[in-house]
């Protein structure tokens, strides 16, 4: 079914990394320095030393000292508003953290960036007339280690507030980027580990006001700022997969359709940036993510399609035939079964290795830029004219598909929809290297074509669905049959709304025509 509802636009944008790796062709780009903070499962802590990939260089486990500090703030949250915290230590200095990170680029789990120790007497300056009060307080024990190059720093324990208390583990690794992501990523092969969404800092806050923590990324990536075709497909990969870690953990039956629609609509926006990229950017490990995806997004689709036919079609026909009606509540538990089945199908995958793979693979592609191609890699592919070919292509491949629109069947203007679509993901990319209202205009109204052809497309999808929920015979057929009818009904007026949509797409000028 159509995922074009637009992506909420995070709550505040703040503070906090340097700027992207040099490009692959440069001798040093593999060993640029790199820190992450990965996020632990607290349960897998001892069985963290015992890794081979640890263990043969560390030898045995490494003792840990006790690690406590509380985090202060304004009553009203100034410093978080900013993207900032403030770590106090038991001993040693307080740390004034970027607890968010800044627009631009930034990889996946990119530890904070510390804006300066400060003495014990000592606020940062953008509240330095307030009061700071505790808001959250970390327990537990810090272990630190060395792994050839690499720098390791775990700390594990529960965090603490007036509101309630969790567990937590946090691994902090840094060193050459070439290894810190290989450590990584065997690690990951067999323990619950993966980039964070969110910082030490900003769980803890969270936590304290009882909310989710705000995520660092959303929506689709602004390359506004990048000027070179391989940079801004680094971007791209790392904004989009850090959208993916934070909606993961919200594909969950019991928190709603958000979580799964979110996801799908990155992995697909992911997918289009691979492919719209392909003749410049090429090679078989960007193929092999490209391929990941792909199966992320099959087990993203049955659960989806279930979700919108329960919230659509589903409800209008509980409404209409009563609650009492044995044939359509039927229908309707099925469906029910077979979105607890899809959902638990869909855990599986993002709980497990696969998942893993997937986060790992598209870090380490943003991060080192190997993307598998036998030719070497160059960064200086200027960005504006390419989008604009891009673009332009797209544009006049929708244009004639669509040019008889009123005469089409609807197996071409589901072609026709997914032009659009394919057009609607390149646009939203490019748009913010030409700002204005043009671009914001050019958007709505594809969006609306879109979401027109869209309608149709989710009558076709309701009526595959429906005829796979029932028996053939007696009541499951009579609920089918209503339920066909209703989907049928429910897309009648798309075919008019798509043609007033295209006529005033078809009269709108290209944005990125200078």
């Amino acid at each position: 079914m159509s995922d074009t509802a637009p992506e909420p636009d995070p709550a505040t944008t703040p503070a906090a990394e340097p700027g992207p790796p040099p490009s692959p062709e440069h001798p040093l780009a593999a060993e640029h320095p790199l820190a992450l903070e990965i996020a632990l499962d607290p349960a897998e802590v001892p069985a963290l030393w015992r890794h081979p990939a640890l263990a043969r260089e560390t030898g045995t486990k490494p003792r840990g000292l006790a690690d406590e500090c509380i985090w202060l703030d304004t009553a009203g949250g100034h410093l978080a508003r900013l993207g900032e915290a403030l770590e106090v230590p038991r001993k040693g200095p307080r740390r004034h953290l970027a607890s968010l990170p800044p627009p631009g680029f930034s990889l996946p789990g990119a530890a904070p960036v510390t804006l300066g120790e400060l003495t014990a007497d000592e606020v940062p300056p953008a509240v330095k007339d307030e009061v700071l009060l505790p808001i959250a307080a970390f327990t537990g024990r810090r272990v630190e280690a060395t792994c050839g190059a690499l720098r390791l720093e775990l700390r594990h324990g529960n965090l603490r507030c007036v509101a309630g208390e969790a567990p937590v583990a946090r691994l902090y690794l840094s060193g050459p980027a070439s290894e810190v992501l290989a450590l990584s990523g065997a690690l990951a092969r067999d323990l619950r580990l993966l980039p964070t969404a969110a910082g030490l800092a900003e769980t803890a806050r969270a936590l304290s006001r009882q909310e989710r923590p705000r995520p660092r990324r959303l929506g689709a990536p602004d390359i506004g700022a990048v000027e070179t075709v391989e940079a801004a497909l680094a971007f791209a990969i790392a904004h989009l997969t850090e959208v993916l870690l934070v909606h993961a953990p919200r594909a969950r039956p019991e928190l709603g359709p958000e979580g799964v629609h979110q996801c799908r609509v990155a992995a697909r926006r992911l997918r289009s940036c691979l492919k719209q990229f392909r003749p410049v950017v090429d090679g078989s490990e960007l193929r092999a993510l490209d391929a990941q995806l792909g199966d992320f997004a099959r087990a993203l689709g049955e659960a989806r399609d279930l979700d919108v036919f329960l919230l659509n079609l589903g409800a209008e026909l509980a409404a209409s035939a009563g609650v009492a009606d044995r044939r359509v509540a039927g229908l309707l538990r099925t469906a029910r079964a077979r979105r607890e089945a899809a959902y638990t199908a869909l855990r599986v995958m993002l709980d497990g290795p696969e998942f893993r793979r997937l986060i790992w693979s598209a870090t380490r592609l943003a991060a080192l830029r190997t993307w598998g191609s036998e030719a070497p890699a160059t960064d200086d592919a200027p960005l504006r004219p390419f989008a604009r070919a891009v673009l332009a292509r797209r544009w006049r491949r929708l244009l004639k598909r669509g040019a008889d629109i009123e005469d089409q069947p609807a197996e071409s203007l589901h072609e026709l929809r997914l032009d659009a679509k394919r057009l609607r993901y390149a646009a939203e990319l490019f748009a913010p290297l030409w700002p204005g209202k043009a671009a914001k205009r050019f958007l709505r109204r594809l969006s609306a074509v879109q979401d027109a052809l869209g309608v149709a497309n989710d009558t076709h999808v309701a009526r595959v669905l429906v005829a796979s929920l029932g028996g053939r015979g007696g009541a499951g057929a009579w609920a089918i049959g209503l339920a066909e009818g209703f989907a049928l009904a429910h897309g009648a007026g798309a075919r008019g709304k798509a043609l007033s949509a295209w006529k005033r797409l078809d009269h709108t000028d290209p944005f990125w025509t200078d």
